[in-house]
């Protein structure tokens, strides 16, 4: 058994979700906000067994696509203002960070 824990932008939260539902997965979503462009975020948890874990996977990346956008950096408070940059950027957002971890143990009460 492995337990999948996905962080994806908010953007793709219900077309993953949706996926997962179809691809009869069960995972539970929580609110989260990325440290770096502090904006929003879905952190899924999978529990899977070892078997379905590269079809989570293939979902994951079929449903959470990187993107481009423009971003105001939020100013350094009372850090080092010779690195703050204080227009718009480009970065790249999306996608799907994902971590794989073994279960050693699973209730369910």
């Amino acid at each position: 058994m492995k337990l999948i824990v996905a962080v994806v932008q908010d953007q793709d939260s219900n077309r993953l979700s949706a996926a997962l539902t179809k691809g009869d997965f069960r995972a539970t979503k929580l609110a989260s906000t990325g440290g770096f462009l502090r904006s929003g975020n879905t952190t899924f948890l999978i529990g899977t067994d070892d078997s379905l874990v590269q079809k989570a996977l293939e979902l994951i990346r079929e449903n959470c696509r990187s993107r481009d956008q423009m971003v105001a950096p939020v100013s350094p408070m009372g850090g080092n203002a010779d690195s703050y940059i204080p227009y718009p950027v480009e970065v790249e957002v999306g996608g799907a960070t994902v971590f794989v971890l073994p279960i050693e143990h699973f209730h369910h009460f």
